[in-house]
């Protein structure tokens, strides 16, 4: 791949797109660094290499133009803490003050652009908009996963700006080189766990995985719609009625494929949506009425965690309950650890999914998987066999 290992960084301006849309609470300060994180390494390389750096990303979703809440300026004090260096600001991302900051930029500096989407054309993949972008810099690095799935100007329409100077960050090459990994040349047994609240969401990803896995592992919400799908009563559990049939098409190309597509044989139920509501354990198809499913149960712990350590491949989208409330975790952590310990075994291991991510990163895991995707969407279209304009602009240049 294109990556900064094979431009001569010095003395250029590189303008890396990050993907610095972190979780902030109500006094701005940022409750998941995993995205920070996560572009120092291509930072840090620009540097030492004797480049500076002009950082731009989004924040959050602000629709009718500048809104505080959505400042990036919000994320400087963790930004600069983590760098060991004053990261200069600009108040907007196109005006004379950031082309002025941009062009004196000296090597080893920094300088970060406000919000990204403050500006409707970046979204909207205005070329123009990502004209005034390139401006800025000499070398164009993308090193934003997260957002690779958009046209987007700063991620994809940008490229045709920067001939021969388009490049990948290591964040990129890493999260695009552990994707094919698992979805073109993955090692077997290989199985996909698959969970959280809704099918209509994975539809597409299943379907594109029953040509890929040995195994199929179905939990979360989305379990009861294939519970249903069999017959099985499910009380007051998550449904999408109009998917069952989908459910059933999926379950008949599973078995024509030689899938081993497993849903859960117990679940743990409440009668009602909350951490301290009464809870018992029952077979999946057979949940009474008023009563709803939230994690799997005992025997499905047993069944998957037995299929993960199996397993030299494993793909993890999607929790296996409620795992926000402690009391219906159990599965989620229990999954977690038999893909901690299936990688310790020699398996790759690649978890991705904001709840997935939030789970290995809860119960201390991340350094246990071999690989934790930063682009929850990105990653899921990928799966899905979908084209990723991010990627594909520079791989094109």
């Amino acid at each position: 791949m294109k990556n900064i290992d094979h431009y001569d960084l010095r003395g250029k301006r590189c303008l890396i797109r990050v993907d610095f849309n972190v979780p902030l609470d109500s006094d701005f300060t940022i409750t998941d660094d995993t995205r920070i994180r996560a572009a120092l390494p291509t930072i840090k390389k620009v540097l030492a290499a004797g480049g500076s750096v002009i950082l731009m990303s989004h924040l959050g979703r602000p629709k009718d133009g500048p809104v505080d809440k959505y400042s990036l300026r919000h994320i400087l004090p963790d930004l600069e803490k983590k760098l060991g260096l004053k990261v200069k600001f600009a108040n907007d991302c196109i005006d004379a003050q950031a082309i002025e900051l941009s062009s004196t930029l000296k090597p080893g500096e920094v300088l970060l652009l406000e919000n990204l989407r403050f500006y409707k054309e970046e979204e909207k993949g205005d070329e123009n908009f990502a004209k005034k972008l390139a401006l800025l810099g000499d070398v164009y690095i993308n090193d934003a996963f997260g957002t690779a799935h958009r046209a987007h100007a700063s991620t994809s329409i940008i490229v045709r700006f920067f001939p021969g100077a388009s490049l990948f960050g290591y964040l990129m090459q890493d999260e695009v080189m552990s994707l094919e990994k698992v979805v073109k040349h993955a090692d077997k047994p290989f199985t996909a766990v698959l969970g959280g609240a809704k099918v209509s969401g994975k539809i597409e990803i299943i379907n594109n995985l029953l040509d890929k896995v040995d195994n199929l592992i179905i939990g979360g919400g989305m379990a009861y719609t294939f519970a249903k799908a069999l017959g099985g009563t499910i009380g007051n559990s998550l449904i999408e009625e109009d998917l069952i049939e989908t459910a059933r098409e999926a379950m008949v190309k599973a078995k024509k494929n030689g899938v081993n597509l497993l849903i859960p044989i117990d679940t743990v139920i409440a009668n009602s949506f909350s951490n301290d509501a009464p809870k018992k354990t029952c077979k999946t198809n057979e949940i009474p009425d008023g009563w709803m499913g939230l994690d799997i149960g005992p025997e499905t712990i047993k069944s998957f965690a037995e299929t993960i350590k199996n397993s030299k491949t494993i793909l993890w989208n999607g929790p296996m309950g409620v795992f926000e409330f402690d009391n219906f975790a159990q599965g989620t952590i229990a999954i977690a650890h038999a893909i901690a310990d299936a990688t310790a075994l020699g398996a790759f291991s690649l978890v991705g999914g904001g709840d997935s991510v939030a789970a290995v990163n809860k119960y201390n895991l991340a350094d246990k998987v071999s690989y934790v995707s930063t682009g929850g969407g990105a990653m899921l279209e990928y799966i899905e066999g979908k084209d990723l304009p991010g990627v594909s602009a520079i791989l094109a240049t």
